[in-house]
């Protein structure tokens, strides 16, 4: 009994002096504000796991635009508000462009691949990565005319569905998951090939599983979740799925690799891993070919196709906005012809309402984790080198310093008196910095043709009076999910 009482009191003394300590530094200017972390649990309580963005932004009410939180054994910066956000990606990027990691996604990496890697193995891979999809063509007039072919073989999979209701989530994921496919494989898939079915299956849950409330959980109790049965178990087995197919199409490739001739990224890794493998130090090897590949595969395919659906729920919303989007295409395209690119600098309406479903819609809310590089002073404050930031893009893109009426939905922000597109600042769908996302050209090109090629061809309609539609998403988390929903394609 006494033995049991002196350890009792020594982890009453253990926790005192932690709380002494974490003040002790706070009342120094060392680290931002924050709420007081219990021992081992962090600031648990004082978060709303169903929303704890919402959690978040009221402790920026109380600490400020730069606040400290305990996320379980993570201790956590956070950014909030556009000034801030843009100080430190964008006017302080090199200190800021360390990764951070999502233990209930990042531990299928395990630190490799661009998006989770840090030092000179992410340098490396980034730039081999940006320098091999522009050749193949990120931005150029070839992956232009790939991206309008698929649109069309979009719009004649969306005629079968002859105007009745349908769930947009599968037939819109494989027309974008078929573009990245390209650039990648070197190959697209039909759209009944069933392997292809089940690998965009494996890509939407993934994302769902890790934007849902058990993956938080996970992530702030990685070595206590991780021994626990669950549904936050999920999704690594969807990962293992996806990784099986790239290792499955990377052999495949290598049957058929010629080195003088490489054919698409994955050729590209597989002759840059051959002319550096007797270098023992080389980052270029299977596991960062097949994690770098999941990272373009993923980001290509789930947040555009999301962006996408969320874009045509809100235009079921708002039929005004649908109208007059199909008034500028019949202007500027017509009906016979395929949109193009350069079609885009003349529709000014629909650039904007593009912009608005991207910063309304706000599909990753609280970016993926950054990480200071070393020792940072920022703000009156000194955020130790390997600490987790979060830059809360939510914070961003309705700041109402920023943007009036922030939570309304309206693409007339984005233009000006004449009516000519104009750039809003605060506008970060892609991030920003050192780590802005590896596909931003190819995403915007998808996001304009696939959309307009659709409007063009449809009106959208719902089952669901307009004034019923909800917006708010179905998961709200590390990314944004819109609620599933119903829509009919009648033919113009």
């Amino acid at each position: 009994m006494e033995m049991l009482s002196g350890l009792l009191l020594l982890l009453v003394v253990c926790c005192i002096l932690l709380i002494l300590r974490w003040k002790s530094a706070a009342s120094k200017g060392l680290l931002p504000p924050g709420p007081t972390p219990l021992p081992l649990l962090g600031n648990f309580f004082q978060l709303d796991r169903k929303n704890v963005i919402k959690s978040l932004m009221k402790m920026s009410e109380e600490y400020g635009p730069v606040f400290t939180v305990h996320l379980g054994f993570r201790r956590v910066v956070v950014l909030c508000s556009y000034k801030v956000v843009k100080e430190a990606l964008v006017e302080r990027a090199e200190e800021f462009s360390g990764r951070g990691q999502l233990p209930a996604f990042s531990k299928d990496f395990k630190e490799h691949g661009v998006v989770f890697s840090n030092g000179e193995r992410w340098k490396h891979l980034r730039r081999f990565s940006l320098h091999t999809l522009r050749n193949f063509g990120m931005g150029k007039r070839s992956i232009e005319e790939q991206i309008q072919a698929e649109a069309q073989f979009l719009v004649e999979e969306l005629r079968k569905t002859e105007e009745v209701p349908f769930d947009p989530v599968f037939i819109i994921s494989r027309a974008v998951s078929n573009v990245i496919c390209s650039v990648v494989f070197g190959n697209r898939f039909e759209y009944d090939d069933e392997k292809f079915l089940i690998l965009n299956r494996l890509i939407t849950e993934r994302f769902r599983v890790a934007s849902s409330p058990m993956a938080q959980l996970y992530n702030m109790f990685p070595e206590i979740m991780d021994k626990i049965p669950g549904p936050h178990h999920r999704g690594s087995k969807c990962s293992q799925g996806i990784i099986s197919f790239i290792l499955e199409r990377i052999e495949m490739q290598k049957a058929s690799l010629d080195l003088c001739m490489p054919k698409n990224y994955i050729d590209c890794f597989l002759a840059k891993m051959e002319q550096e493998k007797q270098n023992p130090e080389s980052e270029f090897c299977l596991e960062n070919l097949v994690m770098t590949t999941f990272n373009l595969f993923f980001a290509g395919t789930e947040t555009i196709s999301t962006t996408l659906r969320y874009g045509f729920l809100i235009l079921l919303k708002y039929p005004h906005v649908q109208e007059k989007i199909h008034e500028e295409i019949d202007r500027v395209i017509g009906r016979d012809r395929m949109p193009a690119i350069k079609d885009r600098s003349k529709m000014p309406y629909m650039e904007a309402v593009l912009h608005e479903i991207q910063r309304f819609s706000d599909i990753l809310p609280m970016s993926l984790p950054h990480a200071v590089t070393h020792d940072t002073h920022f703000r009156g404050y000194v955020i130790p080198k390997g600490t987790d930031v979060y830059p809360l893009l939510t914070t961003v893109h309705f700041d109402p310093e920023q943007h009036s009426n922030p939570h309304e939905f309206d693409p007339r922000r984005f233009l000006d008196a004449r009516g000519c597109f104009q750039k809003v600042d605060a506008f970060m769908p892609f991030s920003a910095g050192r780590r802005v996302c590896l596909g931003e050209g190819l995403a915007r090109m998808e996001l304009f043709l696939f959309f307009t090629a659709i409007l063009q061809t449809f009106t959208l309609t719902s089952p669901v009076p307009p004034g019923q539609i909800s917006l708010v998403p179905a998961v709200s988390d590390l990314g944004k999910v819109p609620p599933l929903y119903q829509l009919s394609m009648l033919r113009r």
